[in-house]
């Protein structure tokens, strides 16, 4: 199950300080993304329900690594934009744009790792 930008946004201060206060996450989210308090509890309540996260009192812990949610999001919008075809989000991705060396060195790696034998 994917989460919306504004949970994720929320995902990753609890990831950054995890376990925190239900209230520092307010002030956090007021700080950084301008949202008042209804509006935090409105998004701890989603994310709770989806099982991404538990608030026991008081106290917010995730429950899904940024890893794994960051990875459902990315193969959900490649699924959809280029029709599940890695190597033409890839090239979308990249357009006019050249890589380092060492961007091209640690895509290889990738590549290498996760290729079926």
């Amino acid at each position: 199950m994917c989460i919306s930008d504004s949970e994720q946004s929320l995902m990753e201060m609890i990831w950054e300080r995890e376990p925190l206060r239900s209230g520092e996450l307010v002030t956090l989210a007021g700080e950084r993304l301008g949202w008042k308090k209804s509006t935090v509890y409105t998004v701890v309540k989603k994310l709770t329900v989806k099982g991404f996260i538990r608030s026991e009192n008081a106290v917010i812990t995730a429950l899904r690594s940024r890893r794994d949610v960051v990875g459902e999001k990315t193969e959900s919008f490649v699924d959809k934009s280029c029709g599940g075809s890695l190597p033409m989000f890839l090239a979308a991705f990249l357009g006019k744009e050249k890589l380092t060396r060492e961007e091209a060195e640690e895509l290889k790696r990738l590549i290498d790792d996760h290729t079926e034998e």
